[in-house]
């Protein structure tokens, strides 16, 4: 009875700190992930991550809502690849032998990671865009394939696809930062919406976690809006990647020494 209490205490911390460091800097899926390891199988880990913070992700979707009222046109010609690839790559994951994603989860892990410690950057490119905001249809058609593939990687595992939009966003020439922050938000819910669906439609999302992380995670996410002036998000940012790369290598170590 006690572990089972110290368990759910655990995975709801985990989830309460995911969703402070959304709020203030992201990457909350590093912290949500591997606690999930630590009694799920990789893919049901994964599936009840996505589902756990799924309501962060809606809520800051609706906050930038205003941002994209005005120039649509983006979100139209971005909203199919953002479905299409989030179930493409839920599909893969749910679909295919465990064993090919545990293999991949330590790569994985170091991969958002790296993604995020590039969030700086990102960020530096893409208040340095002088670019306009019209497009033709063939830049919009290339930003719309690149958006697939994010989005196939975000439904096969998802962290670090935030940067990963911001990036091609960037590099597309879009200069408008909180238009770009507002697409990011809302195309990111909609990969984790209908990746979270096909894993709860799948039998992939533990219900006795999700549920309780989901409320931790709306806890820490508002209590992380309040304090984000009083926290640095850089102090954060070095918290979240120490983490990630340690479970990388504790992972890799796993999966290698045996």
């Amino acid at each position: 009875m006690t572990d089972s209490v110290l368990l759910y205490v655990a995975l709801c911390a985990s989830a309460f700190l995911a969703g402070a460091v959304n709020a203030i800097a992201g990457g909350g899926t590093l912290l949500t992930f591997p606690a999930l390891l630590a009694v799920l199988s990789p893919v049901m880990a994964n599936g009840t991550s996505t589902m756990a913070l799924l309501p962060g992700s809606i809520a800051s979707a609706w906050a930038y809502r205003q941002d994209v009222a005005h120039p649509p046109k983006l979100l139209w010609w971005l909203f199919a690849p953002s479905l299409v690839g989030g179930l493409l790559g839920t599909v893969v994951v749910t679909r295919t032998d465990e064993k090919y994603f545990a293999a991949l989860v330590p790569w994985l892990i170091l991969l958002a990671t790296v993604l995020f410690m590039m969030q700086p950057l990102v960020a530096k490119m893409a208040k340095s865009q002088t670019a306009g905001g019209d497009h033709s249809t063939g830049h919009l058609a290339m930003l719309a394939c690149a958006q697939l593939l994010v989005s196939i990687y975000g439904g096969y595992f998802g962290a670090g696809i935030g940067i990963l939009m911001l990036s091609s966003l960037a590099y597309m020439g879009l200069r408008d930062v909180h238009q770009m922050n507002a697409l990011k938000a809302i195309l990111a819910t909609l990969i984790n919406g209908v990746a979270a669906l096909w894993f709860a439609m799948e039998g992939k999302v533990e219900w006795r976690f999700a549920l309780p992380m989901a409320a931790s995670a709306i806890a820490g996410g508002y209590l992380g809006a309040r304090l984000s002036l009083r926290f640095s998000s850089t102090s954060v940012r070095k918290v979240v990647i120490g983490i990630g790369l340690l479970m990388s290598v504790y992972y890799m170590f796993k999966q290698y020494s045996v």
